[in-house]
């Protein structure tokens, strides 16, 4: 009986270390993987990236109440604070892969969304002159600052950033161009601070310059609004010649940012890489962006006033948020090595583009009022 038992008691004993070996060791790994699929796994690895992106987000909506601050877009307060922790705190690779989901496919979102603040009435409102002017302004920038970027010797994609950015709206182009440009990190960052610091400049001297020049209000309005890179910097400068004068930059402006379409398709066309489908055409999201579509279809929806203001009304105040957010991944992103390495040159070409501008808008304003 008694070696019965020893049996019996030694056999439960190794049936426990079977079924423990079987079922309780891989519980730790199999259980877990069974349980998250791929995506939700994907999902998990961005949390601290995201989370990241949004303290700094966050920081730059803080960051507004400083005087000096105050004056800049958030968006470009963002990419700043970006650039700064990335390289003087820094943060672990677990963070990368949300870094990457907020500065690609958050940043595609929230330029389609930019579709909902724009109306055909209100591009209306400044006639076909207007809309003639805008249209030629923004071509003829892009081709100068194309041609002397290669005059200078800039990078190609640094380049379309600084002129996609001086001629038509600023961080905000910037991002759009480089979601089909898909441009270095560093390059974004320059083009932005290039942007910020010669449309902050523009900011502060054309009113004065204005004194000197003598337009209407109205001919100065449309002269800030077909010339100034960041719609923050065009409300700035726009009403301090008046409310009239306001009101026309505001418009003009908006019609610049419409060329933004257009504009990001001929770069898809140009740039983007030719994915060869079928008897070797060109893949239909190349030639034109899902987001682009997304952005004119936006327009169009809003023009004709069908969609609720309780619903668009929080979209657009979430879009700039999540530009911001793009912005500040794209700073996360920055190397202040690489960024040095890119020398005056692309400093230089944003300034002969913001020059150029200045000076066609102003002619056209003058000469055909």
């Amino acid at each position: 009986m008694i070696f019965q038992y020893n049996w019996s008691y030694t056999n439960k004993f190794s049936n426990f270390e079977r079924y423990r070996a079987q079922y309780s060791r891989p519980f730790s790994m199999t259980h877990i993987s069974v349980a998250s699929s791929p995506k939700q796994g994907a999902l998990i690895a961005c949390i601290p990236g995201i989370v990241l992106v949004t303290v700094i987000t966050a920081s730059a909506y803080g960051l507004r109440s400083l005087p000096f601050v105050s004056s800049l877009s958030p968006m470009i307060t963002a990419i700043f604070l970006g650039m700064v922790f990335a390289n003087v705190v820094g943060f672990s690779s677990s963070a990368d892969a949300g870094i990457s989901l907020a500065g690609k496919k958050l940043l595609r979102l929230a330029v389609a969304l930019l579709g909902l603040q724009l109306t055909f009435v209100q591009l209306s409102s400044i006639g076909i002159t207007g809309l003639a002017f805008a249209a030629a302004v923004v071509v003829s920038t892009l081709l100068f600052t194309v041609w002397m970027g290669r005059v200078l010797g800039v990078d190609r994609k640094l380049t379309l950033l600084v002129a996609t950015g001086s001629a038509i709206c600023g961080a905000s182009a910037i991002a759009g161009a480089n979601a089909v440009t898909r441009a270095r990190d560093e390059d974004v960052s320059y083009a932005v601070a290039c942007i910020t610091l010669f449309g902050t400049i523009a900011m502060f001297l054309y009113p004065s310059l204005n004194i000197l020049i003598g337009n209407a209000p109205e001919t100065y309005g449309l002269w800030v609004g077909l010339t100034v890179h960041e719609v923050a910097q065009v409300v700035g400068a726009g009403f301090q010649g008046g409310e009239a004068a306001g009101q026309v930059a505001v418009v003009s402006k908006l019609a610049r940012v419409m060329m933004l379409a257009p504009v990001v398709i001929a770069l898809a066309l140009i740039v983007a890489p030719r994915e060869r489908t079928g008897a070797g055409r060109p893949a239909l999201t190349q030639i034109v962006p899902f987001f682009i579509v997304g952005f004119i279809l936006l327009v169009i929806l809003n023009s004709t006033g069908i969609l609720p203001e309780q619903l668009r009304a929080p979209i657009v105040t979430a879009t700039p948020v999540l530009l911001t957010a793009a912005m500040a991944a794209l700073g996360l992103g920055t190397s202040f090595t690489k960024l040095k390495q890119r020398g005056l040159r692309p400093l230089l070409l944003a300034f002969l583009a913001s020059l150029y501008i200045a000076t066609a808008g102003l002619l056209l304003v003058r000469l055909f009022p």
